[in-house]
């Protein structure tokens, strides 16, 4: 591994770039980096103006570019049983420790070397960098990067999303909806519970529609056995409702989220459960009429569908080492986002595993990293005249 890609990430990871905390200072860092070789930065920040979005690109303008995309923001370390400084990169046995070293700051550092390495070559079409906020919270702010770059005259030729895969293909992703359900009751003493409507027990029966819809889309739905769980799935993982044993609860919230293969359809199974919800709430109004289950959408992104047939597999793949393999994971990327809103090519492929992502002691192997050098090496190199 060079010794300006260790610099760069160790710079990157000393970032406090939590998804809570503002990453305008690592954005700064980077424009710096860039503009030392002539690079220009486009900064999109957000409506607070404590985030921002990165792009550049070296190279022809009027052509479309080779797009390397990261995001900068990483999970807390809060209550995690870290032994090591989660801030700072710890060299030690074979592996670069550090929050943030393979989800995804070990990838950004590379890209960033690659496009310093690229503003000393004359290129046949550019090399494009884009950098994003918020991704670990619903992939949200690059949404507003989008919008601009969806603007432009030129589009990328393909994106490069440098998730941790080990260096293998990922062509798609499920997509996924998370939503908030607030089930409504009325408050009465609880010796007379049979006369007030229980918001926990409405919840409680849209928990049971939720359950036969996942059973619906498993026996029904959708299915591809290139994913670990081949059908879309449907999870509860936040409930929340009552005041005390001897009070009837009037409010329950809880959070589901659903991960949809790309041929499901989010609309759809969300009206479903709105008529769920309907026949639950007509049940329980015989008792109170104040009974309500109202559904809100927290976040929604796409999923990534990209065939290994397309052009910019083809091309990537002549760099890609001997073995290199095409895979569809289930977590989720700004992949699908990129791939809707620009309509371009995208494959996730990165160094590390995401067996690492969001533990204590995140790390990346140093052999990760060489190998993920080798291929934006070979990258560039097609790309010079």
């Amino acid at each position: 591994m060079k010794p300006r890609v260790l610099e760069i990430l160790k710079r990157l990871i000393a970032f406090d770039t939590v998804s809570s905390e503002s990453n305008l200072a690592l954005i700064e860092y980077v424009r710096e980096l860039l503009l030392g070789k002539g690079i220009e930065s486009l900064i999109v920040k957000d409506e607070s103006g404590r985030k921002a979005n990165l792009f550049a690109s070296t190279g022809p303008r009027e052509l479309p570019g080779i797009l390397l995309s990261g995001h900068t923001d990483v999970v807390p370390v809060a209550g995690q049983a870290w032994t090591l400084p989660a801030f700072q990169v710890t060299e030690q046995g074979g592996r670069l420790y550090g929050r943030g070293s393979c989800d995804m700051k070990g990838f950004i550092a590379l890209a960033i070397d690659a496009m310093l390495d690229a503003a000393d070559s004359t290129l046949s079409r550019p090399l494009q960098l884009a950098l994003s906020h918020d991704e670990e919270i619903g992939c949200v702010g690059v949404r507003r990067l989008l919008d601009v770059l969806h603007l432009a005259p030129v589009r990328p030729f393909l994106c490069l999303i440098g998730e941790p895969t080990r260096m293998q293909f990922v062509l798609g992703h499920k997509g996924k909806g998370s939503y908030r359900a607030y089930c409504r009751g009325q408050e009465a003493h609880s010796s007379l519970a049979p006369l007030a409507a229980n918001a926990i027990h409405l919840a409680c029966d849209f928990i049971a529609g939720l359950r036969d819809s996942q059973q619906r889309l498993r026996e029904q739905g959708a299915r591809d056995a290139d994913y670990d769980i081949p059908y879309s799935t449907v999870h509860v993982g936040q409930i929340g409702g009552g005041k005390a044993l001897n009070i009837v609860p009037n409010l329950c919230t809880l959070d589901f989220e659903v991960r949809n293969l790309p041929a499901d359809d989010l609309e759809q199974f969300l009206e479903q459960m709105r008529e769920r919800a309907e026949l639950i709430v007509r049940e329980a109004r015989k008792v109170s009429e104040v009974a309500a289950i109202e559904i809100e959408t927290l976040n929604v992104y796409p999923g990534l569908e990209t065939h290994p047939s397309v052009e910019a597999v083809r091309l990537l793949h002549a760099f890609a080492a001997p073995g290199t393999g095409y895979a569809k994971v289930g977590f989720g990327t700004e992949g699908g986002l990129f791939s809707q809103r620009l309509d371009i090519p995208v494959v996730v492929c990165g160094p590390g595993s995401i067996e690492q992502a969001h533990k204590p002691d995140e790390f990346i192997e140093v052999s990760q990293m060489h190998a993920g050098q080798r291929f934006l090496e070979g990258l560039l190199g097609s790309l010079k005249r």
